[in-house]
């Protein structure tokens, strides 16, 4: 490790090249390793025999993890294989059926492996009560060559066919949610988008991802703090993807230590990090939308896999652990004399400002900028001169305020949001109502406004004529009459409109 540390940041290239790029043997030895263990399961393992009482076919393997993105480090990486089986009709047969499959696998290896050309033992796989889900082979085609591990994933081939470059239908994500499983447990099952995800990437990107992910995390940090449950090595890839997309607009071309530096200064910073894409699932979906919404606001840092919004891989490890390292590698040769790039933890939220009587406007906020910042725009764009009140509603929540102090991110707010601005005269305040349907609008009113006022105030706004209304606050009777103030109503309270029947 201190081979990198004391390498100058003009010489990271030839760094990479020269310890981290797989040489063409050892590339050779991890195909051979993964051809075989590939041939055993698809022509051996399930030929002519029951398992849990039904034929299993094995529909297609693919490669997985490093060797499968094209980021193999020389002479460390393992190789991951996922196998598509057509026992597993859905989600839940294959939480139901994994542990069966791979207790099945064990045996065939055990009973098969003296038959084989080659050495396949199996490692271990039962650690503690939690049912596995991968099983570990070890294949070794020659005595005189390394042996590779390969960790095999048994999996649901819930996309079939569906290119990797495409977005599957939605109802995917939506029967991936409502399965009530733990977080990223079906993860193998995106796997062909997951590969893709990176594989499409530059040959650079791929470079920068050996630096980090490899060699900074995989041969240092893991080794130095054995004991320490860092967070996991894909949080590292994904955070050094989205460094490179914000960092240089997905350029091919840029300067692997600015790169480095950039993803080290995230890492310090990581209580701010959330970080998501919508390639291959988005907010369209009403109860993807609501999930999304509900991760977004899980305490940072959050990284979700763009292919499994179930999966956030930033969640409840030892970040700090890792900011630590961070900021010494920061003060290393390595760092030290370039600048890196300009990225935000997180990106800037999409803002629909509603101000009453106008056209809505779309605003590019940091979530991290205060709120008072925003209002002074808003104040420009539209010449107000009152005093400004902002609120939001996400789908299925209450409408909440915006204050001055506060950030987008403190509501959990990094996602396309709609804002409604109310311009209050001096003496008013803000109260909310729900409207039939569950929407909930904001109206300036002064305390000393009665019921009826208020119910004036609805009409004009595009509500029903006053005597089809009917307003509610809890733990109060309600008449026309009846004054704001005497009420007890409050700067932020929320009434209820109900429509009087015919």
């Amino acid at each position: 490790m201190e081979n990198l540390y004391e390498t100058l940041a003009d010489d990271l290239d030839a760094f990479v090249e020269k310890s981290l790029q797989p040489d063409g043997e050892w590339k050779w030895e991890v195909q051979d390793a993964w051809n075989r263990c590939a041939k055993f399961l698809k022509d051996h393992c399930f030929q002519n025999e029951l398992v849990a009482n039904q034929e299993v076919q094995v529909l297609k393997v693919v490669k997985a993890g490093s060797s499968g993105k094209g980021t193999t480090l020389n002479h460390t990486s393992d190789v991951d294989m996922v196998l598509f089986l057509s026992c597993f009709r859905s989600f839940q047969e294959q939480a139901d059926l994994r542990e069966d499959i791979i207790d099945f696998i064990t045996e065939k290896v055990d009973h098969c492996s003296q038959s084989l050309a080659y050495n396949l033992t199996v490692v271990q796989h039962r650690w503690g009560s939690r049912a596995p889900r991968s099983l570990a082979i070890q294949v070794q085609a020659k005595k005189n060559s390394d042996v590779i591990k390969v960790d095999v994933l048994p999996a649901f081939d819930v996309l079939e066919n569906a290119p990797p470059d495409s977005r599957p239908p939605q109802e995917v994500y939506q029967k991936l949610i409502t399965c009530d499983h733990l977080p990223g447990e079906f993860s193998p099952s995106f796997v062909v988008l997951q590969r893709h995800f990176v594989k499409s990437r530059p040959v650079k990107l791929k470079n920068l991802l050996r630096l980090v992910k490899h060699w900074w995390y995989q041969q240092h940090l893991r080794y130095k703090y054995q004991k320490v449950a860092l967070p996991p090595k894909y949080a590292l890839e994904l955070l050094t993807i989205y460094a490179w997309e914000m960092g240089t607009d997905e350029s091919e071309s840029f300067d692997l230590a600015n790169g480095f530096r950039t993803v080290m200064k995230l890492l310090k910073e990581y209580s701010n990090i959330c970080i998501y894409w919508t390639k291959y699932y988005n907010f369209e979906n009403e109860v993807v939308n609501v999930f999304l919404r509900q991760q977004l606001k899980a305490k940072r840092p959050v990284i979700l896999d763009p292919t499994d919004p179930t999966n956030n891989v930033g969640s409840g490890k030892r970040w700090d652990v890792m900011a630590k390292e961070a900021d010494y590698c920061l003060r290393q040769a390595c760092c030290r004399s370039v600048q890196g790039w300009n990225v935000q933890a997180a990106r800037d939220v999409s803002v629909k400002v509603k101000v009453s009587g106008e056209a809505a406007q779309t605003f590019l906020v940091d979530p991290y900028r205060p709120i008072w910042k925003m209002k002074r725009e808003i104040r420009e764009r539209w010449g107000l001169d009152g005093q400004l009140r902002l609120s939001f509603q996400e789908p299925g929540g209450e409408r909440k305020s915006l204050s001055n102090s506060r950030t987008l991110a403190y509501h959990g707010l990094f996602a396309k949001v709609s804002i409604s601005v109310l311009e209050a005269q001096p003496g008013q305040i803000q109260v909310f109502v729900k409207h039939p349907g569950g929407l909930t609008k904001p109206y300036a009113v002064s305390p000393e406004d009665s019921i009826y006022d208020l119910k004036e105030k609805i009409s004009l706004a595009g509500g029903p004529p006053e005597k089809e209304q009917i307003l509610k606050f809890p733990g109060h009777k309600v008449w026309n009459s009846s004054v704001l103030a005497d009420l007890d109503v409050r700067d932020g309270d929320t009434l209820t409109l109900l429509r009087k029947s015919d």
